[in-house]
């Protein structure tokens, strides 16, 4: 058995997404920016697909500005927010994906000063904190809606609510938030996505952008999306992620409710075949439906991860965009953990693919690689 559970990586292609974006691959190959016939059938499913992304976070189609993908859109976000104001400090979180804290380090070169409000031992924003560290000085804040490596789940609404008391420009991370959890533009400023973690192609992504925010633009020579992120559309990405985003407000509660009861029975199976397991992920609502997140005393992570490849089964070390390094898991060395610790934790994301029999067979491979690990440990310390 074959088992897909790096979902919060990204998910696979939806087979109705494809069929939409074909046409627009072959013989529909129109430039949305030309004025004949080719062209305004480009531009037309270009704006159909501003609809349904608009329609996903309660905005209007002409706040939403189409990218290359979440990194693009974060750091369009953070820039084009952050130079239009003329005040030059950033708050944001130790546990922002590496797309935003790249950006705000580029900030620190530039003169900007950047606060970091703390976070709970299961990466909840302390509120008050982040109310104390809005004074005059602050020209924006950016926070995730939820974390790509373990879930948590951030209280926007209520921050969204102290930043506009305090007319703070809001930016909301909310790539994997989009098509797990009801997400909405309400009280914020700009709010990126990505396709392709919610069942649309790699490559395109989408920033909403509230009409009268100071903005100024990265990129110059052209004016697509009306001259907030010049250069030619990718219909055929667009229209991909149009259609996705429609699929995933329609699925959004069924979604929700299926993976949370996979998600629970992987922990309950996890806990009952591997003595000293540990969540890092929060439970209950305060975690993304789809996430758990865990390090097992005794065991490397990359161990565990590459034992599991193995076995058919595809999981996480943490965020993909930072797989490989070696390095500590920023995340959860900001919750509290050691650095040794923070190398071993595994995230587990369901999708809407995967089923409970292929939960059984997780848990069958993770406790046969636990042991395996454990008892070669064992001789190893004996043979010493």
């Amino acid at each position: 058995m074959v088992v897909y559970c790096d979902h919060n990586a990204s998910t696979p292609l939806r087979p109705e997404v494809l069929d939409a974006m074909l046409p627009y691959l072959r013989e529909q190959y129109g430039n949305a920016s030309s004025v004949h016939a080719w062209g305004a059938r480009a531009r037309d499913a270009v704006e159909t697909a501003r609809q349904g992304v608009a329609a996903l976070l309660g905005a209007h189609p002409a706040e939403i500005v189409f990218t290359s993908g979440g990194t693009e859109s974060n750091n369009l976000a953070i820039l084009g927010a952050a130079r239009a104001m003329p005040r030059r400090t950033v708050v944001t979180t130790p546990i922002e994906h590496s797309s935003v804290r790249a950006v705000v380090r580029g900030l620190v070169e530039d003169g900007y000063d950047v606060r970091e409000v703390p976070i709970d031992d299961v990466g909840r924003v302390n509120v008050a904190a982040l109310a104390a560290a809005l004074d005059g000085a602050v020209g924006l804040v950016s926070i995730g809606w939820a974390n790509n490596e373990i879930g948590t789940i951030q209280p926007i609404d209520e921050i969204a609510a102290i930043c506009r008391s305090r007319e703070v420009p809001l930016h909301v991370d909310a790539v994997q938030a989009a098509g797990k959890l009801p997400v909405h533009v309400r009280g914020i400023d700009v709010l990126s996505l990505s396709a392709h973690k919610l069942g649309g192609p790699k490559g395109v992504g989408a920033l909403f952008v509230r009409r009268d925010l100071p903005w100024r633009p990265l990129f110059a020579g052209g004016g697509q999306e009306r001259g907030r992120r010049p250069g030619t559309e990718n219909v055929a990405g667009i229209v991909g992620m149009g259609d996705a985003c429609r699929l995933a407000a329609a699925e959004l509660g069924g979604f929700g409710e299926a993976c949370v009861a996979l998600r629970d029975a992987l922990w309950a199976a996890l806990q009952q075949r591997i003595p000293r397991i540990r969540r890092n992920s929060p439970a209950g609502e305060g975690c993304l439906p789809n996430t758990l997140n865990v390090s097992i005393d005794g065991v490397r992570g990359e161990a565990l991860v590459a034992a599991l490849d193995l076995a058919g089964v595809a999981v996480s070390g943490g965020s993909a965009c930072a797989a490989g390094a070696g390095e500590p898991s920023h995340v959860l060395l900001a919750l509290g953990r050691t650095a040794e610790a923070a190398r071993d934790g595994v995230r587990f994301s369901l999708g809407r693919t995967n089923t409970r029999d292929e939960i059984d067979h997780v848990v069958r491979g993770a406790a046969a690689a636990v042991e395996r690990s454990r008892r070669a440990r064992r001789e190893e310390r004996r043979d010493a």
